[in-house]
């Protein structure tokens, strides 16, 4: 029940996938949030299914999806292909997939935070003359950071996890686009490589608790700091 070398290397992999995704889909991720708990326009509700949309339907369908849109057969995938951006059967796909999969976790989880927030305190500190950014830079956002950290935790735990969309749009290639669930899914398909994916599973297990365990320390301190204590 030892990890192979292969299985690191899908560790690593897994890592570094989950890490960008996390990084990227921050700033959007708490911009559609404060759009949705603090907007009304027109088309939000489409705005809202849209995010909401790869938690219902199924994430091989999500990953064809990709596939059909940025595969080096579709025009857009052509387009990025001669700027030299490849994303189907790259690593870099496998970034996006955990994005758009891990996306609407984190918008909920900011959301949520934000519409925890008074308005009153937002338009009392913009009444002083305070600009709109740094009312939500000073105000907001301090008091929303334990939900901004709970779904950046939960966007990395959905990018390390994340399987079906991600080997449908970037397929399974060790030490290319082999992440850690594929890497379990592939070693069950081998007659006595449980032993490996019992040893990946629990190296997958490892990192979640850790991140979450992490996320609640980091949350306790924010609402120390808020409170003052």
């Amino acid at each position: 029940m030892t990890a192979d070398a292969a299985a690191w290397d899908a560790l690593r992999l897994s890592l570094w996938v989950a890490v960008w995704a996390t990084l990227l889909a921050i700033p959007l991720a708490l911009w559609v949030a404060w759009l949705l708990a603090r907007r009304d326009f027109w088309g939000k509700a489409l705005l809202n299914a849209a995010v909401h949309l790869p938690l219902v339907l199924p994430p091989v369908v999500t990953g064809y999806l990709l596939l059909m849109a940025f595969g080096r057969n579709a025009p857009l995938g052509r387009a990025l292909d001669a700027i030299g951006l490849q994303l189907a059967f790259h690593w870099s796909g496998a970034v996006l997939a955990a994005i758009i999969m891990g996306f609407p976790l984190m918008v909920r989880a900011m959301r949520l935070a934000i519409e925890a927030v008074d308005p009153k305190l937002e338009d009392a500190a913009a009444t002083l003359g305070a600009p709109r950014v740094a009312v939500f830079a000073r105000v907001t956002l301090p008091l929303i950071l334990p939900g901004v950290l709970a779904g950046t935790v939960m966007g990395f735990a959905k990018a390390m996890g994340e399987f079906g969309a991600t080997i449908t749009f970037v397929a399974n290639i060790p030490g290319q686009t082999q992440t850690l669930p594929s890497a379990i899914w592939a070693a069950l398909q081998i007659p006595g490589g449980e032993g490996q994916a019992v040893a990946m599973v629990l190296m997958s297990s490892a990192i979640a608790v850790s991140a979450v365990l992490l996320s609640e320390l980091l949350a306790r301190r924010v609402a120390k700091r808020i409170a003052g204590t």
